[in-house]
Formats: structure tokens, sequence, C-alpha cells
């Protein structure tokens, strides 16, 4: 008997993040599970999985200095390698642009995950001091307490949150830990749910005064994710580090946004409209629209791994890609996926794939065929 391989629609969206000091740094990042040996199926699986989770919670929020750090990716996360205090303890947290607080776990801790790293122990350094409940970084906070300190309470569109204390630190980047940000704000977590995938925490880069671009006064920063497949390092550069190359001739502005929002420190992009094939999907404009109270549109979000549409327009996808794709429909159970074909024994090359082109301001984005079609050989 011949195997049955599985053709599986994806939007699997691998974005380049540009906003807009004199001063820059370079980060390395990598994947969460880049140490591990998962399937490239299982990858997909657990990146699906953790998407939906991130989605469902941020959809319930909707009201009716030159330096260069690496980055690796998790589920659905990249993560970067920063030490903090005095003297320098490593920490893995995963970048987000999709919230503000950075933040770790710390002792004397009553709830904690298990982390790659030792849990930070504010006692063991010289250079750390708790935040005053009269700063504004604690008036930023949506959700904070004051007694003699400013206790805080944060949580994410994938159901993790965090407790603690604000505190002061000296952050530090580079393998020597050479560039050295003193009295970054920051949350020592003591009473922490979920994990957060092979890190010790979280790096806020959203719009909010929280986070590690706004309190290092960065105008612009940028990245470039590698695939989930691929074990090697991507690269977060801020500051005067992130300016375009003259290679890349597409941008597309952020939108402004909705002032008051629970969403106000998101990146908004203007999603206009979809090519499926030829066709450009006849998807209403309100489909997409944000409104000045801070419902409806689509941001840009290194948290999510899998790209998530307004369901009308996802209705509208998949069905131009059943009336394209000549295939018998397989079950896509395994991969938590909807859509699924049956390959023919010649396997893909034999397979006539639509082109999917997302429009936005100014910029048509030609996905690359895996972004969106995954082989299950398994």
């Amino acid at each position: 008997m011949s195997h049955v391989h599985h053709l599986t629609i994806l939007l699997f969206l691998l974005p380049v993040l540009v906003t807009c000091s004199l001063h820059g740094a370079r980060v390395k990042l990598k994947y969460v599970d880049s140490t591990t040996d998962f399937s490239k199926s299982e990858l997909i699986r657990r990146a699906k999985h953790r998407s939906l989770q991130r989605v469902s919670k941020l959809v319930s929020l909707v009201p009716s200095n030159n330096f260069s750090v690496a980055c690796h990716a998790s589920t659905a996360s990249y993560v970067m390698d920063i030490s903090i205090g005095t003297p320098p303890v490593l920490l893995s947290a995963i970048l987000d642009t999709g919230s503000d607080l950075i933040w770790t776990q710390c002792n004397p801790c009553t709830a904690c995950f298990a982390q790659p790293n030792p849990i930070f122990t504010p006692a063991n350094s010289t250079t750390f001091s708790k935040i005053p409940c009269s700063v504004s970084l604690c008036k930023s906070l949506t959700k904070s307490t004051c007694n003699s300190e400013c206790d805080y309470e944060y949580s994410y569109g994938d159901g993790s949150s965090t407790k603690g204390f604000m505190g002061y630190e000296t952050f530090s980047f580079g393998a020597d830990n050479s560039v050295k940000f003193p009295g970054i704000g920051f949350g020592c977590g003591t009473n922490n749910i979920g994990a957060t995938d092979n890190s010790s925490g979280i790096v806020g880069m959203g719009r909010g005064a929280l986070s590690l671009v706004s309190q290092l006064n960065v105008s612009k920063f940028s990245y470039c994710f590698n695939s989930i497949h691929n074990k090697g390092s991507s690269i977060l550069l801020l500051g005067s580090w992130a300016n375009m190359t003259s290679n890349i001739s597409k941008s597309t502005p952020f939108m402004p946004n909705p002032h008051g929002s629970p969403m106000s420190s998101f990146y908004y992009l203007s999603l206009e409209g979809i090519t499926v094939g030829e066709t450009l999907l006849p998807i209403p404009p309100s489909v997409f629209q944000l409104t000045a109270e801070g419902s409806g549109g689509l941001i840009i979000d290194s948290g999510t791994r899998v790209t998530a549409l307004e369901e009308r327009a996802f209705i509208m996808v998949t069905r131009a890609f059943m009336s394209r794709i000549k295939l018998p429909q397989a079950s896509g159970a395994s991969l938590g996926l909807s859509l699924c074909f049956t390959l023919p024994d010649s396997g893909m090359k034999s397979v006539d794939i639509p082109k999917l082109i997302f429009h936005f301001d100014g910029a048509d984005l030609d996905m690359p065929l895996e972004n969106y079609i995954v082989e299950d050989t398994g």
C-alpha cells in the first residue's frame, strides 16, 4: 500500500517589523523549540495551539543606544538572551511585540514554573531597587496596588499571567554583557501561571511606557525571523542599527492606535484585501477596519505564530483554496487544522497551488509557498 500524504493549507506569516534614536543594538534571537527534536508537523501543531490560545485572549480584550541581540524561537515565540543585575544573571525571555511589561520570575517565589536559567534573586544584586508607587511606570500598569511598593498583575493572550512587584535593575546585552542599561523598570514575578516556552519571562516590545523600546527611548527597531525549522539565530535590531536597507523595496505604515483602548500598545497594519490565485476576494473593507473604540483591525504580533483572520475573511480564503486545489479533502485533526487535502502518490510537484497575496497599504505581500502550505508525510 502506498503512504497517504496530507497537504495542509496554513497561513504562516514570517514577518519583518520595523518601527521608526540615536542609539542602537543588535540582539540574537532563537526559536523556543530550536533545541528540540520535534517533527515539522509537531512544530506546526504546537505553534497553532499556542497561537489560537493567544488569539482567543486578545479577542477578549476588544471592546464590543547601538547593540544587537540574537533571538531563538518557541512554540509560538522567539527568545532573546539578556542578563540582569550585578553581578549579571543570564535570562532567556520571550520577545513580545503584543505586550509592554518586561518581567522575569523572582525569588522568593510562591508559584513558579520550570525555566532554563536560575531564578533571579533581587537580594543578591547590588543594583536592584524597588519602584515606588508614585513613579509613572507604576501608574502605567493597568492592574497595580500600592502599599509600601508597586505591586503588579499582568495577563497575556495565551492565558498565562504573572503577579509580583516592580523594580529597577541593570540590563546587559551581548555575550560579554558589555552593553549595559541601568535603571530599567521590570516586574519581579513571584506568582506566575502558565509556562513561557523554555524561557524565564517576557520582554514587552509594545508601544506603551513599560516596554523595552520605550524605556530605552529608541524610536525604531526591526527583526527578521528564521523559519521554525531553522536551528540558526534570528536577529533583533534596535535604534540606529535598525535602518532599512536599500534592498527592501516594500513597506507599509502602522495605523494610528485607538487612544485609551486596551489594544492601544499594539502595532496595527492596514490590510486592504486578500488575493488567492488570480482573484481578489470580495471581502468587505469593514472586515479589517479598525474602529475608534479599538475593535476590529489587524495587528502584527511576534508572539502569535500562525496568522488568524476574522471569520468572514477566513471562510472566503478557505473556499477559494477548496475550489482551486483539485484534490480530495482529508482530516487535519492531527495538526489541529481545518483545511487539508490528500496528496497523490506523485507528491507536491504534481499539485497546482494558487498564490496567496495580502494587500497592505502601499505593499503587496506575495507569500512564499512554505508560509501557507505544509506537507505532512506522517
